[in-house]
């Protein structure tokens, strides 16, 4: 019996030797492992790269970086039309008409009041040959649009501050910023003529001059929102609002946000059905509105409306409103060299390197991601580059 239990006891022994060995060598290579790791931002150091490992190339290429916000798809911001002048309203246009330059508004005492496009209302009589100023460039602007020959105009100098050539004058030109200078026109004897044929043409009494009230002055064609007004009542009232013929995006976006975004840049809308169409940032509110949540009674931060046009009106034709997504590029770096995010490895030290195919491992500085690439730099980083990928 005991020189069976020797028997016995021996291969257990051998068995369990064997085992504290294999421990071991697990142990030295999984600590050789850690330490070539963390020599890994030497730019240099040699790990054991995956076999069959999937590489790509460090490609000098431009990254985008981008933010999606919700619009509502309409036809923009109403304006409020009011009349001037006086005189019974007796005819007023459809909801949902749309109005371009030259065709009547509304109507006043039975006379069609039209459209002329521009920024400067009527604000006097213009019953006098030789004035000047910014209104009479908008009437010799639009009757010039309208087909109409208004002759060439004299020279004039543009309207702006006056001159003082006193000390203090000097002065105060000096310390404050000067106005802006506008545009201006002469009502020439040529315009008068012009004049009269339009008002023939438009069906009003061909006078040569022109009052407050009798034309409307728009920024552009306009189609008609809600009534306000109705026909008997005095024209000096609200009327109507009007909005842009054209379908647009309003976009709020926040006010500490809006300084990446420039009127005529690019952007993507992605409709309800899930298209994306090319549009265009055309418009950029010059005031913050307050942020409040509309019915709950809780505040966000100030916001600005962004308007975006789409580039083919056709892509949103069956649309009247929606709620939709608009892509906005917000900054851009040209010409990086960048690689796949999968290239990164992340050091235990902090960081990443890339690795190449022989196992050397350079590090790296990241810059911007997009779209699944990753911006980099460092020494030994150049174009075609090849490193090993996961992706």
């Amino acid at each position: 019996m005991p020189v069976r239990s020797d028997i016995e006891d021996r291969p257990r022994s051998r068995r369990t030797a064997l085992a504290a060995i294999g421990v071991l060598v697990a142990v030295v290579v999984g600590i050789t492992a850690m330490v070539l790791s963390l020599r890994g931002t030497g730019g240099g150091t040699v790990t054991s790269a995956p076999p069959l490992a999937k590489t790509t190339r460090v490609a000098r290429t431009d990254l985008a970086d981008s933010q999606s916000l919700s619009g509502t798809l309409g036809f923009g911001p109403q304006q409020l039309v009011k009349g001037a002048g006086s005189g019974t309203i007796t005819r007023l246009p459809s909801e949902g008409a749309t109005i371009a330059r030259g065709e009547p508004l509304y109507w006043v005492n039975d006379r069609p009041v039209p459209v002329f496009f521009g920024d400067t209302p009527l604000f006097r009589p213009l019953d006098k040959t030789d004035l000047q100023g910014s209104d009479v460039k908008l009437v010799v602007d639009n009757l010039a649009a309208l087909g109409y020959a208004t002759g060439q105009q004299p020279s004039v100098t543009a309207t702006g501050p006056r001159k003082d050539s006193s000390p203090q004058g000097s002065l105060a030109a000096k310390s404050s910023a000067k106005p802006p200078v506008r545009p201006t026109a002469t009502f020439t004897a040529k315009v008068v003529v012009a004049l009269k044929k339009w008002q023939t043409d438009a069906g009003l009494q061909p006078t040569g001059t022109l009052d407050v009230g009798q034309i409307a002055v728009l920024a552009g064609p306009v189609r008609v929102g809600p009534l306000k007004a109705s026909p008997g009542d005095q024209v000096s009232t609200e009327l109507f609002s009007v909005t842009s013929t054209a379908k647009v995006v309003t976009v709020p976006v926040d006010a500490t946000d809006v300084d990446t975004i420039s009127v005529g840049a690019d952007v993507t809308v992605t409709l309800p059905s899930n298209a994306a169409v090319p549009a265009q940032v055309t418009a950029i509110s010059q005031s913050v509105q307050d942020g409040s949540a509309s019915g709950t009674g809780q505040s966000g931060p100030p916001r600005v409306a962004v308007v975006v046009t789409p580039s083919r009106a056709e892509d949103v034709a069956k649309f009247n409103a929606a709620t939709v997504q608009v892509k906005f590029t917000t900054t851009v770096h040209k010409g990086v060299l960048a690689v796949p995010v999968g290239a990164l490895v992340a050091l235990l030290e902090g960081g990443y390197a890339v690795q190449r195919p022989d196992g050397r491992l350079i590090a790296v500085q990241t810059g911007m991601f997009s779209r699944g690439m990753v911006e980099i730099s460092g020494t030994g980083i150049t174009d075609g580059l090849e490193v090993v990928t996961t992706s």
